[in-house]
C-alpha cells in the first residue's frame, strides 16, 4: 500500500497520525499518560478499533454569497410585520406548505420540496471579513474587525480539511475554489489552507468560466514538451531546490514541492482536463445556465463533482457589492441615488432565480443530488428594519441558510425566528455547526483534531452536528 493510501485509511478511520486525532482521542491520551503509556502504545491500542463514519454525502458544493443576503426578502418573509420592517417584495407560496418564498424566486417555488431551510443561524461578527472567514472554516474569528488578514493562528477553509483528512486517491484535486479570490479591502482569511501548509490549498481558478477564452494553462502542455520531459525537468528542480535548501527546508517550501506534484499529476489527467473544458458541454445546456460568470460557475460545479472532486467553492462575486445593479455582492446599505431593492431585483434576484434552481434540476436529473452536499449562504443577513436609503445594513443576529442534498430532509424548515426575522426563536444554529454537520456528512468526525501552530492539537469543529435536519 502505497504512504498517501496509508495516511488516507488513517485519517478515515478516525485519524490514528497526530495531524488527525479525534477529541475523544486526545482525551484518551492523556488518561493512558497518566498510567505511564507512552504516544506509540497508545495510537496502536487506538488503531486496533478504530470509530468509523459512513459519509452520507461524495461532495459538497458551496455556493458563498459573498455580502450578505437578506432573510426577510427571501426565504423568511414576516408578511405580519410592520411597515418599516415588512418587506416591500411580494409573497408567494411554494410547492410545500409552510414555505413561502419571494415572489421574484418564482422559479425556486416549485423546488422547495428539493431543499431544506435553516432559519435560526446566527453569530456576532457584523463585519465582512470576520463574518466570511466565520463561514468559510466554521470558526468564530478572534475579533470582529474590517482588518481581519491571514494568519496561520487562523483555521483553514473547509476544503483544505477535506484535503488533509479525506483525500482524493485519484488526479481530481480534492478542493477546487473559483472563480475569485473575495475581498473586502484586503483578501478574506479562510480562503486557504493556513496552517495545514501549502500542499492542501484548493485548487484555485481565477478564470471566467462564461468566456470563450476560459482554459487552465496549467494543464495544458506545449507542443514540444511531453509529461515524460516535463517531469525529468521536474526531478532536475528538485535536485536544485533540494541542494539551495539543504540548510533551510522551511515547512512552507515542501508544502509547495507536494502542491506542484499534486499539480504535474493533474497535468497528466485526461479525465482531470475534460472536467475542466466546459466548453465540451453541450450548448443547450450551457444555454440553460446562462452565460454570467456565476451560471456557468455552477455548471462548472457539476462537472467537477461528477469527475470526483469532493469539495467546490463558487464564490458568487469578488467584492461585497454595494450600487451596481450589474455585478457586486449582497451588500446593498443604499448608497447616493441607489436603492437596495432597486438593486437586488434587477441583479441579485433574477440571477439567484435563474440559476438556483437550473443548478439543483440538473444536480437531481443527473442523479447527483444525492450524493452532493449544496450549500447556499452568505456570511450574514441583513437587519429587520430598513434604513433611512430604503435599505437594509448587515445583521447576523438571524439569517437563513438553505441546504439541499445528499444527508438533508427535504421539504424541510428546521428553527425559526422571531416576528421580525431578527432573533431565533426555536432551534438557534451557530456556523460551528453548520460545519460539524458538514464534516459528518462526509464521513469526517467532527471531533477530529489537527495541528496547528507550535504542534497545537485543534478541532475541526467546535459545533455540534444538527442531527433535526438529517435524512
Amino acid at each position: 500500500m502505497s504512504n498517501r493510501k496509508e495516511t488516507e485509511n488513517r485519517y478515515q478511520c478516525g485519524g490514528f497520525d497526530r495531524s488527525g486525532l479525534s477529541r475523544r482521542a486526545w482525551l484518551k491520551a492523556g488518561g493512558l499518560g497518566l498510567l505511564g503509556l507512552n504516544a506509540t502504545n497508545w495510537i496502536e491500542a487506538l488503531a486496533a478499533s478504530p470509530s468509523r463514519i459512513a459519509p452520507r454525502a461524495k461532495s459538497v458544493i458551496f455556493l458563498f454569497q459573498w455580502g450578505g443576503p437578506s432573510q426577510i426578502d427571501m426565504f423568511d418573509m414576516k408578511p405580519e410585520a410592520p411597515s418599516g420592517i415588512r418587506s416591500p417584495l411580494k409573497m408567494i407560496s411554494s410547492n410545500v406548505p409552510g414555505m413561502p418564498i419571494c415572489a421574484d424566486l418564482s422559479n425556486m417555488a416549485g423546488l422547495m420540496d428539493k431543499v431544506c431551510l435553516i432559519r435560526s443561524v446566527h453569530h456576532d461578527m457584523k463585519n465582512h471579513n470576520s463574518a466570511g472567514y466565520y463561514a468559510l472554516t466554521g470558526h468564530r474569528p478572534p475579533v470582529d474587525d474590517i482588518r481581519l488578514r491571514d494568519s496561520l493562528e487562523l483555521y483553514p477553509a473547509y476544503g483544505s480539511v477535506v484535503d488533509a483528512l479525506a483525500p482524493n486517491s485519484h488526479p481530481m484535486p480534492t478542493a477546487v475554489s473559483y472563480p475569485y479570490v473575495i475581498r473586502d479591502g484586503s483578501a478574506t482569511p479562510g480562503q486557504h489552507a493556513s496552517f495545514l501548509g501549502k500542499k492542501h490549498d484548493p485548487f484555485l481558478v481565477t478564470g471566467n468560466p462564461a468566456s470563450e477564452q476560459f482554459r487552465l494553462p496549467e494543464l495544458t502542455l506545449p507542443k514540444n514538451l511531453g509529461f515524460e520531459r516535463l517531469m525529468s525537468r521536474r526531478g532536475l528542480q528538485k535536485y536544485i531546490d533540494s541542494t539551495a535548501r539543504a540548510f533551510d527546508r522551511s515547512a512552507e517550501a515542501a508544502g509547495m514541492d507536494q502542491y506542484y506534484d499534486k499539480a504535474l499529476a493533474m497535468l497528466h489527467s485526461p479525465n482531470v482536463r475534460r472536467a475542466f473544458n466546459i466548453h465540451d458541454e453541450p450548448a443547450a445546456v450551457r444555454e440553460e445556465y446562462g452565460p454570467t460568470p456565476y451560471g456557468q460557475s455552477c455548471l462548472l460545479a457539476r462537472r467537477l463533482v461528477e469527475a470526483g472532486t469532493k469539495f467546490v467553492t463558487v464564490y458568487f462575486s469578488p467584492s461585497i457589492g454595494g450600487r451596481s445593479k450589474t455585478d457586486g455582492g449582497w451588500d446593498t446599505h443604499g448608497f447616493s441615488n441607489t436603492r437596495m431593492y432597486e438593486i437586488v431585483t434587477a441583479y441579485h434576484m433574477p440571477l439567484t432565480n435563474h440559476v438556483l434552481p437550473v443548478f439543483l434540476t440538473d444536480l437531481d436529473r443527473r442523479g447527483l443530488l444525492d450524493e452532493t452536499l449544496v450549500v447556499w449562504m452568505g456570511e450574514f443577513g441583513r437587519t429587520p428594519k430598513i434604513n433611512a436609503n430604503v435599505s437594509r445594513d448587515h445583521w447576523p443576529q438571524c439569517y437563513t441558510v438553505l441546504l439541499a442534498g445528499a444527508g438533508v430532509k427535504a421539504g424541510f424548515v428546521y428553527g425559526a425566528s422571531d416576528r421580525h426575522a431578527a432573533y431565533p426563536a426555536e432551534n438557534p444554529v451557530r456556523p460551528d455547526d453548520l460545519a460539524a454537520t458538514l464534516f459528518h456528512l462526509l464521513g469526517i468526525d467532527p471531533a477530529t483534531h489537527v495541528m496547528g501552530v507550535n504542534n497545537r492539537p485543534l478541532p475541526i469543529s467546535n459545533g455540534s452536528v444538527i442531527p433535526g435536519i438529517l435524512s
